[in-house]
């Protein structure tokens, strides 16, 4: 029996690692107007798109699909064997189907290509020959060849199926650039897991606005009655608004203790005259992650959260954000 030192193992794993990247590298060389051209067909498109592929293509084909979906590109996997028998029913005219193929000669998804040009589907092929079948129905072709595969075999498919699922995901992501697809978008698609716990979440959804809980006050107000103000709402501040209701300023706790050390006498101090003027402030329809960025740069807990007119509706705590799990 042959004995196979560790090292050995070590150095084959490294590469089939460098052949892989090696692949992926050269795959750069072979992208040019053939990608503006799927791109347009997909953003035009009024259906959805449509990925096959047999084997470990299938699997590929599988993640690219679920890849498209999530960031914002609706798509859905169709498995070229069972779609003879009843599920190509959901191909329709307004779709774009991808077929995925090393070969370009898979029998199961060349028996979709009457449907398809039937249909005048516009075809997308992800291919290793382009003068295959499948690659000379394509209205588009992607070159996915390899040198050659990881496999010391040559024949279990490493490297090839690595560059094609970077091409796909190169697909969905220039795709996203290209709808304006944002940070919000994404996490709407993702609401369950550590990705987009509490993400859904805007500031209106978790701010305390109960009227007779906020510690409002007048910027005529003296500073000790905003004091008392403040300790018997719990909250470590105080919003402080003119006679138009309009908030100017905040007190916040740090504040009182900075005054209390400056001004010798604070029985004759108004609130206009030590408040922070102008304090940060959002909007209740903004998303709660924006409230906790906002905290974050200015190293501040709370945030007056005011309507169109600036007029205090509300303040939102940074543990208010912790507890529902925006983070």
């Amino acid at each position: 029996m042959e004995i196979i030192q560790k090292s050995t193992m070590q150095e084959l794993a490294k590469e089939v690692c460098k052949i892989e990247a090696d692949s992926i590298m050269k795959l750069q060389d072979r992208i040019g107007e053939n990608l503006d051209k799927a791109l347009d067909v997909i953003i035009s498109s009024k259906g959805r798109v449509i990925v096959t592929g047999m084997g470990k293509s299938g699997h590929i084909g599988r993640k690219i699909a679920a890849t498209l979906s999530s960031t914002g590109t609706p798509a859905y996997f169709l498995h070229p064997a069972e779609s003879t028998h009843g599920d190509s029913g959901i191909v329709t005219r307004d779709d774009v189907v991808i077929a995925i193929s090393n070969s370009g000669e898979t029998s199961e998804l060349l028996n979709l290509l009457p449907l398809i040009k039937r249909f005048e589907v516009p075809l997308i092929v992800l291919a290793g020959n382009k003068n295959s079948t499948l690659g000379k129905s394509a209205d588009i072709y992607f070159d996915v060849s390899v040198e050659k595969e990881a496999c010391p075999l040559g024949k279990a498919p490493t490297a090839s199926t690595t560059v094609t699922l970077a091409m796909g995901d190169a697909l969905a992501v220039c795709l996203l650039k290209k709808r304006g697809f944002s940070t919000e978008d994404f996490l709407l698609y993702h609401p369950s897991g550590a990705l987009g716990k509490g993400v859904l979440y805007v500031v209106g959804d978790l701010m305390l606005k109960d009227k007779t809980q906020l510690p409002i006050a007048h910027e005529t107000d003296t500073f000790l009655e905003t004091v008392d103000l403040i300790s018997k709402k719990k909250l470590g501040c105080a919003l402080i608004v003119n006679d138009q209701n309009k908030l100017t300023g905040l007190l916040t706790d740090g504040d009182i203790r900075r005054i209390l050390l400056r001004y010798p006498d604070v029985s004759v101090l108004q609130n206009k005259t030590v408040m922070t003027p102008n304090p940060k402030t959002i909007t209740p329809d903004s998303m709660a992650t924006k409230a906790l960025a906002f905290m974050e740069k200015y190293s501040i807990t709370s945030l007056a959260v005011c309507n169109e007119e600036n007029e205090p509706i509300g303040i939102i705590h940074i543990h208010d954000l912790l507890k529902a799990g925006v983070a």
